[in-house]
């Protein structure tokens, strides 16, 4: 499959039964551009970053909400992984086949190796619904929770792990 094609994800949810909406838009490069996009196609856009330990060998893919704050040192100690941080760009092409700004979950189906462990926010996965991009931050697709959680996951062979995010720094001797 060709990486980052739109095209190619969607062939793949039509073969693989998963409904989606989706729409072109001008390359979205703030998640105030993803939300006006999550807006006009009736869903939530989730924020998905990109995570590696401080040497580079083990991969995270997190998934949370549009206006949720990121802390490093939250999802660090909730994983119990230490010093977390961005993952290079030449690992997210190589395990996602994305480059930054089109990061997706939809991107796992490169992950044949499975090399990244997918985080995904409590917030997120009680949504009906969200907004991601298929690979590539000039189109928007929308698609059910359920089937990305019981569908999708399960023909990639990815299991999540959900995850309370706060956006607070915790406390010492605290999870």
């Amino acid at each position: 499959m060709e990486r980052s094609s739109p095209q190619a994800i969607y062939s793949l949810l039509q073969q693989w039964g998963i409904p989606y909406d989706s729409m072109e838009h001008p390359e979205a490069g703030t998640m105030e551009d993803c939300k006006a996009i999550g807006r006009q196609l009736g869903a939530p856009f989730c924020k998905n970053l990109f995570l590696a330990n401080r040497q580079q060998t083990e991969f995270f893919l997190l998934l949370i909400g549009e206006d949720k704050k990121f802390r490093t040192a939250e999802v660090s100690k909730k994983i119990g992984r230490s010093r977390l941080s961005f993952g290079n760009e030449e690992k997210l092409y190589q395990l996602l086949g994305v480059r930054p700004g089109s990061i997706s979950p939809l991107g796992l189906v490169f992950d044949e190796g499975h090399e990244v462990h997918l985080l995904i926010d409590e917030d997120v996965a009680k949504l009906p619904r969200f907004c991601v991009h298929p690979c590539r931050n000039t189109e928007g697709l929308v698609l059910s929770t359920q089937d990305f959680l019981q569908v999708f996951l399960k023909k990639t062979g990815h299991t999540p792990q959900f995850l309370t995010i706060t956006g607070e720094v915790p406390e010492e001797g605290t999870k």
